[in-house]
């Protein structure tokens, strides 16, 4: 049997995971599936092996900041159904302590993508079987993308061709932070640009 449209599709999600969803968002001709840590496994495992839903495909998981929420992390998870030719989205909302059990067992693929989000914003998946930091060097501390993290202050590492060994030196920017007005590219500095002296004559 094959779903005629979205809105048949959240009826039969609606129907089939009651108490285990937290809601179903139509918008912009895509599904969202609002759910939370405890049933992540079950609804993941029943998209994939649904045969209505076969969303057999995982594509990625990604990690959103909202620092103002009590629960600021939000992990959100894309899955494509080539039976149904669509991608459904799936959200979960989590604090700085509240752990994500890892789904590397329903989609092999999410390994890389739960370390990602771990090393990037510090949320922890149980279960997963090497959770260890994917993109930052040896020893970093803190969680880049979230939005508290400083700009500056920390330690770079290095490879020092002159010692021949990886070297730890406090963080150096090469040009100072500079203010744009992101209206125009061609406003906010303290400079006149070639050609802008005729636009003042003529005012």
């Amino acid at each position: 049997m094959d779903i005629q449209s979205l809105t048949e599709m959240r009826d039969i999600l609606a129907a089939k995971l009651e108490g285990k969803i937290d809601g179903v968002d139509i918008a912009h001709g895509e599904m969202t599936v609002m759910t939370g840590p405890d049933n992540i496994l079950s609804v993941l495992r029943f998209l994939r092996d649904d045969t209505q839903m076969q969303f057999i495909c995982f594509i990625d998981i990604c990690g959103v900041d909202y620092p103002e929420r009590k629960a600021r992390f939000e992990i959100v998870y894309h899955l494509l159904s080539p039976r149904q030719n669509t991608r459904v989205r799936v959200k979960l909302a989590v604090d700085s302590q509240t752990t994500v059990p890892s789904c590397v067992e329903i989609y092999p693929g999410a390994d890389w993508f739960e370390r990602e989000a771990y090393d990037m914003y510090g949320v922890l998946f149980t279960g997963h079987p090497d959770l260890r930091r994917l993109l930052t060097d040896y020893g970093f501390e803190g969680y880049p993308l979230r939005k508290d993290f400083p700009l500056t202050g920390f330690s770079e590492v290095r490879y020092d061709d002159e010692q021949k060994r990886v070297i730890y030196e406090p963080v150096q920017l090469r040009q100072e932070f500079r203010n744009f007005d992101f209206l125009s590219p061609w406003e906010g500095t303290e400079y006149v640009l070639p050609g802008d002296e005729k636009e003042t004559k003529a005012n």
